[in-house]
């Protein structure tokens, strides 16, 4: 029989936990040498990247409620982070320019993803906000120092998806962030509004780039290996020179290899 970890062994073990890892991430920050991004300021000129995100979107049997409750979130959210300058040598906190996302601010119960399924939580939502910035940082100059995967599951139909899959984000308050470095010499800015359909975002620059990204999916199929359907695919990141045209760099951003959670019916499924 697997053993426990402490969080599983009780509500109350599990509260503990989460309190612990908290005073930890506080506690790092306070002795790291890390500049965080805190400015804010009038747009910048150059338009890196654009992009915007369905807020309802048709996620197997999801309750619709939880997606209304989830655009109310983002929109107490957006304000926190738009227009925040990441200057040369700053780093970008998720978590530490929105806050714990608490009944007490105004947060209601949204879509969560736990334990490999969904669920319903207080702040449901953020994780498509993050998805968001970690889309429009993928096709700049930018460093992504941290980001936390969703491993393993494959949880919706692809309804209207815009993105590869394996290119979203999972964060939790305040230990599992999405953080970016900015090693450039260039002040970048990000811009958030919520209407009601999107959530939309822009990644701007005080200067123009010397260089273009372009992220694609290859050999991306569904396997049923022993009885169980998988989606496998490989996620690459292509570096062009705008003037020349030419790709630089390719790198490979991720293997997936997930589960698949929905009802296969009408798949085309390869046999290993």
């Amino acid at each position: 029989m697997k053993r426990r970890l402490f969080c599983q062994l009780s509500p109350m073990a599990y509260r503990i936990s989460v309190k612990k890892n908290r005073m930890q991430r506080r506690m790092q920050d306070m002795v790291s040498q890390k500049v965080f991004a805190k400015e804010k300021g009038q747009p910048l000129p150059v338009t890196v990247y654009r992009h915007s995100s369905l807020i309802r979107r048709t996620l197997g049997n999801v309750d619709p409620r939880l997606q209304e409750n989830k655009a109310i979130n983002l929109a107490i959210a957006a304000p926190k982070v738009s227009h925040i300058l990441i200057h040369p040598e700053e780093t970008f906190s998720f978590w530490r320019l929105v806050g714990d996302t608490t009944a007490k601010r105004g947060y209601r119960e949204g879509l969560i993803l736990k334990g490999g399924q969904s669920d319903s939580g207080i702040g449901g939502g953020m994780c498509q906000f993050t998805n968001l910035i970690h889309w429009m940082v993928l096709h700049s100059d930018l460093k992504i120092v941290e980001h936390h995967h969703h491993d393993g599951y494959d949880l919706f139909p692809d309804f209207g998806r815009q993105v590869p899959f394996g290119t979203g984000t999972s964060i939790f308050y305040n230990y599992l962030d999405y953080r970016f470095y900015n090693g450039t010499d260039k002040t970048y800015q990000l811009l958030i509004a919520v209407d009601d359909t999107y959530l939309r975002g822009e990644l701007r620059c005080d200067q123009p780039m010397a260089f273009c990204y372009h992220i694609k999916t290859e050999k991306e199929k569904f396997l049923r290996e022993d009885g169980i359907v998988y989606r496998v695919g490989e996620v690459y990141r292509s570096k062009m020179d705008k003037k020349t045209g030419k790709t630089v760099e390719r790198q490979l951003l991720r293997k997936n290899h997930a589960c698949v959670m929905y009802d296969t019916a009408g798949l085309k499924i390869e046999e290993t």
